[in-house]
């Protein structure tokens, strides 16, 4: 497989949250985009945070049990997400995902969102690769 680059994986199609979002308005993006959490941005797209299914999962839970009112991704975002620069080798990236890493990554390029990428996306194209992957070869005592 050739050096595939994060650029030719992400998805830059889909809006980042802004800061102030009702999480019911989270909830619909997330439904919406078929993906588990996005990043959250400021008005100059530099990534400020990222929330996920789980983290909306808890707070509505919270928030309609003790009828609290809405709240607000700022409330319940991660506000140290991993990110990945376009550059990036899908290699990589793949293998650095495992248990308790994150299913999508902000791809960051000069300091702005300029996509997201997934595990999905990842996993497709590694299958898509199949056994295109280049095998490191060794010299024998025949060659």
């Amino acid at each position: 497989m050739r050096s595939l680059k994060i650029s030719e994986v992400m998805w830059n199609h889909i809006e980042p949250i802004r800061c102030g979002t009702p999480l019911t308005k989270v909830v619909k993006a997330l439904l919406d985009n078929h993906v588990t959490g996005l990043p959250v941005v400021d008005d100059k797209r530099q990534v400020l945070g990222f929330v996920s299914e789980q983290d909306c999962i808890h707070s509505l839970l919270v928030s309609n049990y003790h009828s609290e009112g809405e709240p607000i991704v700022d409330d319940v975002m991660f506000h140290k997400p991993l990110t990945v620069s376009p550059e990036m080798s899908v290699i990589d990236l793949a293998q650095n995902l495992g248990a308790g890493k994150p299913k999508v990554y902000p791809v960051v390029d000069h300091g702005k969102l300029v996509g997201i990428v997934t595990r999905t996306a990842i996993l497709s194209q590694l299958a898509k690769s199949g056994n295109t992957i280049e095998k490191q070869r060794f010299a024998n005592a025949e060659d």
